[in-house]
């Protein structure tokens, strides 16, 4: 029987064998991604260092970066789903190093805040909310959508962007276009939360018991883009106002990130909401402090139109 090593120098010595893998050769080099690699390293490298590493740099080349080639991260077509490579040089060869790619970061951030809020959730077509969908043709929205938009095209995470204060009627929208500005940062790669607040207060509350309140709300606070979903439904009392709101919107002012609020209330009228308590209390230094942060972090858009929900 032929041994294995005299078989295989026989396949490389045949000259079918040279013609593929010179073929395969040059087209591993004229890789865009592998040519930008090696023009950058090119004092590092040698020839011997790229020859041997061709099988590395061949799947290097095959694999998505920055998610450009996977329509989502169920259909991820890299080796780790989710994962996206990057050339490195060690030890005198070339490797491939594994990075969570801005799909898998964003759905594990997702994943995080789900585990810990169960009450962030709302409903579908919140969920599915767009721009596109909002209806424009009485005009009433217009300034709404275009502040919207303009906050989605300006955003900078390192900027000092305002958020909005959607306020308005019952059913005009205002929840609608929270869900659409998250939808439209989400294709920036730009994660965000939106809280419904009276079922949040809710959960909060529960979680005193199990211990898990501070973690939650450090988890609430510290949020890319902060939604808080009709504020001012809540029955109000000073610990809600004091305990959470407050360390909530003192960080985020501190931070400059950006928040954003839907409310049947002007700012006047969420003041005087915030004043009283279920018990009958009325602090009003203490509610005005509230007031500030929220006109701080966001300007006021009023939300008109048709009642949508009829």
């Amino acid at each position: 029987m032929e041994r294995i090593n005299e078989t295989l120098n026989k396949l490389g010595n045949s000259m079918g064998f040279q013609e593929r893998y010179k073929k395969m050769r040059q087209e591993i080099l004229q890789n865009p991604y592998v040519r930008e690699f090696l023009v950058r390293h090119e004092e590092e490298l040698t020839p011997d260092m790229i020859e041997r590493s061709l099988m590395t740099l061949y799947d290097y080349a095959q694999q998505s970066k920055h998610c450009q080639d996977c329509p989502s991260l169920g259909e991820c077509q890299n080796l780790l789903k989710g994962y996206h490579p990057q050339l490195v040089i060690g030890r005198g060869a070339i490797d491939i190093y594994y990075d969570r790619c801005p799909r898998k970061i964003m759905d594990d951030e997702k994943r995080k805040s789900e585990k810990l809020i169960r009450s962030m959730h709302v409903p579908k077509d919140i969920i599915r909310a767009s721009f596109a969908d909002i209806d424009l043709l009485d005009g009433s929205r217009i300034e709404a959508v275009e502040r919207a938009e303009q906050f989605v095209e300006n955003y900078d995470p390192n900027g000092k962007q305002k958020g909005l204060y959607f306020y308005g009627k019952f059913g005009v929208g205002k929840s609608f276009l929270l869900g659409a500005i998250a939808n439209e940062l989400a294709k920036k790669n730009v994660s965000s939360m939106i809280v419904y607040f009276p079922e949040l207060l809710r959960e909060l509350k529960n979680s005193i018991g199990d211990s898990t309140l501070n973690e939650k709300i450090e988890t609430i606070k510290k949020q890319s883009v902060l939604m808080i979903d009709d504020i001012g439904a809540e029955t109000m009392s000073s610990w809600t106002r004091d305990e959470v709101l407050g360390p909530i919107l003192q960080f985020r002012m501190q931070e400059y990130l950006p928040t954003f609020f839907s409310t049947n209330f002007d700012y006047d009228g969420l003041e005087h909401h915030l004043t009283y308590s279920q018990r009958g209390e009325e602090e009003k230094m203490k509610a005005r402090r509230i007031l500030e942060r929220i006109r701080f972090l966001t300007d006021p858009v009023l939300v008109d139109g048709p009642n949508r929900r009829r």
